[in-house]
Protein backbone atom coordinates (compact mmCIF):
# COMPACT_ATOMS: atom_id res chain seq x y z
CA UNK A 1 0.00 0.00 0.00
CA UNK A 2 2.45 2.42 0.77
CA UNK A 3 4.59 1.98 -2.11
CA UNK A 4 1.53 2.11 -4.61
CA UNK A 5 1.39 5.82 -2.38
CA UNK A 6 4.61 6.87 -3.50
CA UNK A 7 4.17 5.53 -6.96
CA UNK A 8 1.43 7.48 -7.28
CA UNK A 9 2.67 10.87 -5.42
CA UNK A 10 5.69 10.56 -7.99
CA UNK A 11 3.27 10.47 -10.99
CA UNK A 12 1.54 12.96 -9.69
CA UNK A 13 4.80 14.92 -9.14
CA UNK A 14 6.10 14.26 -13.07
CA UNK A 15 2.86 15.32 -14.29
CA UNK A 16 3.05 18.77 -12.43
CA UNK A 17 6.56 19.48 -13.66
CA UNK A 18 5.25 18.66 -17.12
CA UNK A 19 2.46 21.40 -16.88
CA UNK A 20 5.18 23.79 -15.65
CA UNK A 21 7.24 22.93 -18.53
CA UNK A 22 4.23 23.25 -21.28
CA UNK A 23 4.03 27.30 -22.34
CA UNK A 24 0.25 26.38 -23.90
CA UNK A 25 -1.02 24.79 -20.68
CA UNK A 26 0.58 27.47 -18.22
CA UNK A 27 -0.79 30.30 -20.60
CA UNK A 28 -4.26 28.89 -20.62
CA UNK A 29 -3.86 28.03 -16.66
CA UNK A 30 -2.82 31.75 -15.62
CA UNK A 31 -5.78 33.62 -17.62
CA UNK A 32 -8.25 30.96 -16.52
CA UNK A 33 -7.33 31.58 -12.80
CA UNK A 34 -7.31 35.76 -13.58
CA UNK A 35 -10.91 34.99 -14.95
CA UNK A 36 -11.65 33.20 -11.65
CA UNK A 37 -10.39 35.83 -9.65
CA UNK A 38 -11.50 38.31 -11.65
CA UNK A 39 -15.46 36.94 -10.99
CA UNK A 40 -14.87 36.04 -7.92
CA UNK A 41 -13.01 38.67 -6.13
CA UNK A 42 -13.67 42.01 -7.98
CA UNK A 43 -17.67 42.28 -7.34
CA UNK A 44 -16.58 42.60 -3.65
CA UNK A 45 -13.53 44.58 -3.80
CA UNK A 46 -15.34 47.43 -5.74
CA UNK A 47 -18.93 46.39 -4.73
CA UNK A 48 -20.44 46.15 -7.45
CA UNK A 49 -24.17 45.86 -8.00
CA UNK A 50 -25.88 44.06 -11.30
CA UNK A 51 -29.39 45.11 -10.24
CA UNK A 52 -29.76 48.54 -9.91
CA UNK A 53 -29.91 50.79 -12.38
CA UNK A 54 -29.01 54.18 -12.80
CA UNK A 55 -31.25 56.42 -14.06
CA UNK A 56 -29.19 58.84 -15.54
CA UNK A 57 -27.34 56.66 -17.96
CA UNK A 58 -29.65 54.27 -20.25
CA UNK A 59 -27.67 52.68 -22.95
CA UNK A 60 -24.71 54.61 -22.05
CA UNK A 61 -21.66 54.01 -23.86
CA UNK A 62 -18.56 51.99 -21.92
CA UNK A 63 -16.55 54.88 -20.31
CA UNK A 64 -16.64 57.28 -17.33
CA UNK A 65 -18.68 55.49 -14.29
CA UNK A 66 -19.81 52.57 -16.37
CA UNK A 67 -16.48 51.53 -17.78
CA UNK A 68 -18.75 49.08 -20.13
CA UNK A 69 -21.35 50.95 -20.43
CA UNK A 70 -25.06 50.33 -18.90
CA UNK A 71 -27.62 48.30 -20.65
CA UNK A 72 -31.26 49.43 -21.83
CA UNK A 73 -32.65 49.92 -18.15
CA UNK A 74 -28.93 51.77 -16.55
CA UNK A 75 -27.80 48.85 -15.40
CA UNK A 76 -23.98 48.69 -15.76
CA UNK A 77 -22.24 45.96 -17.78
CA UNK A 78 -18.93 45.24 -16.16
CA UNK A 79 -20.70 44.33 -12.53
CA UNK A 80 -23.22 41.77 -14.73
CA UNK A 81 -20.69 40.94 -16.69
CA UNK A 82 -18.57 39.97 -13.32
CA UNK A 83 -21.61 38.34 -11.20
CA UNK A 84 -22.49 36.08 -14.67
CA UNK A 85 -19.18 35.06 -15.30
CA UNK A 86 -19.61 33.87 -11.43
CA UNK A 87 -22.64 31.58 -12.51
CA UNK A 88 -21.15 30.59 -15.75
CA UNK A 89 -18.36 29.26 -14.05
CA UNK A 90 -19.85 27.61 -11.58
CA UNK A 91 -22.33 25.85 -13.75
CA UNK A 92 -19.50 24.58 -16.52
CA UNK A 93 -17.60 22.68 -13.43
CA UNK A 94 -20.60 21.44 -11.21
CA UNK A 95 -21.93 19.98 -14.51
CA UNK A 96 -19.04 18.57 -15.79
CA UNK A 97 -18.23 16.74 -12.07
CA UNK A 98 -21.69 15.55 -11.89
CA UNK A 99 -21.77 14.24 -15.80
CA UNK A 100 -18.16 12.53 -14.97
CA UNK A 101 -19.43 11.30 -12.02
CA UNK A 102 -22.66 9.58 -13.37
CA UNK A 103 -21.18 8.09 -16.50
CA UNK A 104 -17.90 7.25 -15.71
CA UNK A 105 -18.70 4.48 -13.13
CA UNK A 106 -21.72 3.53 -15.18
CA UNK A 107 -19.34 2.91 -18.14
CA UNK A 108 -16.78 1.42 -16.16
CA UNK A 109 -19.18 -0.95 -14.92
CA UNK A 110 -20.71 -1.69 -18.30
CA UNK A 111 -17.29 -2.47 -20.14
CA UNK A 112 -15.84 -4.84 -17.21
CA UNK A 113 -19.02 -6.61 -16.88
CA UNK A 114 -20.89 -6.82 -19.64
CA UNK A 115 -23.96 -8.61 -20.05
CA UNK A 116 -26.97 -7.65 -19.02
CA UNK A 117 -25.06 -4.51 -17.26
CA UNK A 118 -23.67 -3.22 -20.06
CA UNK A 119 -26.97 -4.07 -22.87
CA UNK A 120 -29.20 -1.95 -19.98
CA UNK A 121 -27.06 0.93 -19.65
CA UNK A 122 -25.67 1.03 -23.35
CA UNK A 123 -29.42 1.11 -24.39
CA UNK A 124 -30.42 3.83 -22.04
CA UNK A 125 -27.56 6.26 -23.41
CA UNK A 126 -28.19 5.70 -27.30
CA UNK A 127 -31.41 6.26 -26.10
CA UNK A 128 -30.40 9.60 -25.22
CA UNK A 129 -28.01 9.67 -27.78
CA UNK A 130 -30.61 9.59 -30.66
CA UNK A 131 -32.03 13.37 -29.63
CA UNK A 132 -29.82 16.10 -30.88
CA UNK A 133 -28.25 17.31 -27.12
CA UNK A 134 -29.24 20.77 -26.88
CA UNK A 135 -33.20 20.26 -28.40
CA UNK A 136 -32.74 17.25 -25.42
CA UNK A 137 -31.63 19.71 -22.58
CA UNK A 138 -34.52 22.86 -24.20
CA UNK A 139 -37.21 19.79 -23.37
CA UNK A 140 -35.86 19.31 -20.21
CA UNK A 141 -35.48 22.49 -19.20
CA UNK A 142 -38.91 23.36 -20.50
CA UNK A 143 -40.77 20.37 -18.86
CA UNK A 144 -39.00 21.93 -15.60
CA UNK A 145 -39.36 24.99 -15.42
CA UNK A 146 -36.18 27.87 -16.48
CA UNK A 147 -33.41 27.98 -12.95
CA UNK A 148 -30.03 27.78 -13.07
CA UNK A 149 -30.52 24.69 -11.01
CA UNK A 150 -33.30 23.03 -13.81
CA UNK A 151 -30.21 24.08 -16.38
CA UNK A 152 -27.67 21.83 -14.57
CA UNK A 153 -29.76 19.00 -14.60
CA UNK A 154 -30.56 19.22 -18.25
CA UNK A 155 -27.23 19.49 -19.38
CA UNK A 156 -26.13 16.63 -17.42
CA UNK A 157 -29.01 14.29 -18.81
CA UNK A 158 -27.61 15.32 -22.00
CA UNK A 159 -23.97 14.79 -21.08
CA UNK A 160 -23.58 11.91 -18.79
CA UNK A 161 -23.49 9.65 -21.73
CA UNK A 162 -20.11 10.32 -23.68
CA UNK A 163 -18.64 9.59 -20.11
CA UNK A 164 -20.19 6.21 -20.12
CA UNK A 165 -19.48 5.47 -23.46
CA UNK A 166 -15.94 6.62 -23.46
CA UNK A 167 -15.14 4.78 -20.39
CA UNK A 168 -16.73 1.57 -21.92
CA UNK A 169 -14.53 1.86 -24.58
CA UNK A 170 -11.38 2.23 -22.68
CA UNK A 171 -12.38 -0.48 -20.06
CA UNK A 172 -12.73 -3.01 -23.49
CA UNK A 173 -9.38 -1.90 -24.71
CA UNK A 174 -7.72 -3.58 -21.08
CA UNK A 175 -10.42 -5.93 -20.17
CA UNK A 176 -8.79 -8.73 -21.97
CA UNK A 177 -5.16 -7.91 -21.18
CA UNK A 178 -2.86 -10.72 -19.49
CA UNK A 179 -2.10 -8.57 -15.86
CA UNK A 180 -6.05 -7.94 -15.67
CA UNK A 181 -6.60 -11.42 -16.42
CA UNK A 182 -4.08 -12.91 -13.92
CA UNK A 183 -5.92 -10.67 -11.26
CA UNK A 184 -8.07 -12.60 -12.35
CA UNK A 185 -7.52 -15.59 -11.77
CA UNK A 186 -6.05 -15.20 -8.54
CA UNK A 187 -9.28 -14.23 -6.86
CA UNK A 188 -9.64 -10.28 -6.84
CA UNK A 189 -13.25 -8.71 -6.65
CA UNK A 190 -15.21 -6.59 -9.44
CA UNK A 191 -14.41 -3.39 -7.01
CA UNK A 192 -11.23 -4.07 -6.86
CA UNK A 193 -10.47 -4.47 -10.51
CA UNK A 194 -12.58 -1.34 -11.25
CA UNK A 195 -10.63 0.66 -8.99
CA UNK A 196 -7.43 -1.08 -9.52
CA UNK A 197 -6.65 -1.00 -13.05
CA UNK A 198 -9.67 -0.17 -15.03
CA UNK A 199 -10.00 3.30 -13.63
CA UNK A 200 -6.75 4.55 -13.57
CA UNK A 201 -5.87 3.15 -17.21
CA UNK A 202 -9.43 5.15 -18.22
CA UNK A 203 -8.86 8.14 -15.91
CA UNK A 204 -6.59 10.31 -17.98
CA UNK A 205 -8.39 10.18 -21.28
CA UNK A 206 -11.69 11.10 -18.41
CA UNK A 207 -9.88 14.27 -17.51
CA UNK A 208 -8.90 15.41 -21.12
CA UNK A 209 -12.74 15.26 -21.70
CA UNK A 210 -13.67 16.85 -18.89
CA UNK A 211 -11.32 20.01 -19.05
CA UNK A 212 -12.21 20.39 -22.60
CA UNK A 213 -16.19 20.14 -21.54
CA UNK A 214 -16.00 22.89 -19.16
CA UNK A 215 -16.26 25.73 -21.85
CA UNK A 216 -19.29 23.22 -23.77
CA UNK A 217 -21.25 23.19 -20.56
CA UNK A 218 -20.72 27.05 -20.36
CA UNK A 219 -21.43 27.37 -23.87
CA UNK A 220 -24.69 25.22 -22.97
CA UNK A 221 -26.08 27.01 -20.67
CA UNK A 222 -25.68 30.58 -22.86
CA UNK A 223 -27.37 28.97 -25.42
CA UNK A 224 -30.14 28.03 -22.68
CA UNK A 225 -30.36 31.15 -21.25
CA UNK A 226 -30.46 32.97 -24.46
CA UNK A 227 -33.59 30.90 -25.74
CA UNK A 228 -34.92 31.47 -22.44
CA UNK A 229 -34.25 27.69 -20.49
CA UNK A 230 -31.53 29.10 -18.50
CA UNK A 231 -31.26 32.17 -15.99
CA UNK A 232 -34.37 33.69 -15.33
CA UNK A 233 -34.57 37.67 -15.47
CA UNK A 234 -33.06 40.04 -13.88
CA UNK A 235 -29.77 37.07 -12.94
CA UNK A 236 -27.04 38.24 -14.82
CA UNK A 237 -25.95 35.44 -16.99
CA UNK A 238 -23.73 35.82 -19.98
CA UNK A 239 -26.35 34.13 -22.26
CA UNK A 240 -28.97 35.68 -21.37
CA UNK A 241 -27.31 38.88 -21.67
CA UNK A 242 -27.12 38.13 -25.21
CA UNK A 243 -30.82 37.79 -25.75
CA UNK A 244 -30.99 40.92 -23.71
CA UNK A 245 -28.66 43.31 -25.87
CA UNK A 246 -30.23 41.25 -29.23
CA UNK A 247 -32.51 43.65 -29.41
CA UNK A 248 -30.03 47.03 -28.85
CA UNK A 249 -27.76 45.32 -31.63
CA UNK A 250 -27.45 48.16 -33.88
CA UNK A 251 -27.46 51.19 -31.37
CA UNK A 252 -25.97 49.75 -28.30
CA UNK A 253 -23.77 47.18 -29.78
CA UNK A 254 -21.55 46.77 -26.33
CA UNK A 255 -24.32 44.76 -24.97
CA UNK A 256 -23.86 41.93 -26.93
CA UNK A 257 -19.82 42.64 -27.62
CA UNK A 258 -18.70 42.03 -24.37
CA UNK A 259 -20.61 39.07 -23.67
CA UNK A 260 -20.14 37.33 -26.64
CA UNK A 261 -16.46 38.08 -26.01
CA UNK A 262 -16.51 36.41 -22.49
CA UNK A 263 -18.12 33.14 -23.36
CA UNK A 264 -15.70 33.10 -26.56
CA UNK A 265 -12.10 33.80 -24.23
CA UNK A 266 -13.34 31.37 -21.31
CA UNK A 267 -14.29 28.70 -23.97
CA UNK A 268 -10.65 28.67 -25.84
CA UNK A 269 -8.70 28.67 -22.52
CA UNK A 270 -10.66 25.77 -21.45
CA UNK A 271 -9.88 24.25 -25.03
CA UNK A 272 -6.18 25.33 -24.97
CA UNK A 273 -6.32 23.44 -21.33
CA UNK A 274 -7.61 20.25 -22.59
CA UNK A 275 -5.44 20.21 -25.20
CA UNK A 276 -2.62 20.74 -23.32
CA UNK A 277 -3.31 18.56 -20.64
CA UNK A 278 -3.71 15.68 -23.54
CA UNK A 279 -0.33 15.77 -24.55
CA UNK A 280 1.36 16.11 -21.21
CA UNK A 281 -0.76 12.39 -20.11
CA UNK A 282 -0.64 11.08 -23.83
CA UNK A 283 2.26 8.30 -23.60
CA UNK A 284 3.50 8.55 -26.63
CA UNK A 285 4.98 11.59 -26.65
CA UNK A 286 6.84 10.70 -23.18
Amino acid sequence: MKKQKNENVSYLSEVLDKLKEHKMAMAGLVVLIVEILMVVFLPMILKLDPYTSDYTAFSAAPGGAHILGTDAIGRDVFARLMYGGRTSLLVGFVSTLISCAIGAPLGLVAGYARGKAEAVIMRIADMMLAFPGLVLALAVAGIMGASIKNAIIAIVVVSWTKYARLARSLVMKIRDRDYVSAAIVTGSKTPYMLFRYMLPNALPTLIITAATDIGSMMLELAAMSFLGFGAKPPAPEWGYMLNEGRACMQSAPWLMIFPGLAIFVVVVVFNMLGDSIRDILDPRNE
